[in-house]
């Protein structure tokens, strides 16, 4: 599992980009990789829990988000094997 935080480091980019980032983030979801999504507080960028891909293929997915693509926000991975969850996360405990 990753912890993906996307740090703002353009705000001039937000407006023109957002419509494409909401797809592509969309698609993160329909295709289950993204489990959970959010903003950054306060107006910091955003973050990402994404579970069932390699680091590689989660940077190839991040590299597609127009936000990143444009340099309106910078990428962060961190990933963490979980080792004890709540039973209604089991599912990502490896």
């Amino acid at each position: 599992m990753f912890i993906v935080f996307l740090k703002l480091a353009n705000k001039d980019g937000i407006s023109a980009h957002m419509e494409g980032h909401k797809k592509w983030l969309q698609r993160g979801f329909d295709d289950g990789v993204f489990l959970l999504a959010g903003s950054l507080a306060p107006q910091a960028g955003g973050g990402l829990l994404a579970h069932g891909v390699t680091q590689d293929e989660l940077q190839a997915r991040l590299d597609d988000d127009p936000f990143v693509a444009e340099g309106v926000v910078t990428v962060e991975i961190t990933e963490l094997a979980a080792s004890r969850a709540d039973e209604r996360l089991a599912f990502l405990v490896e």
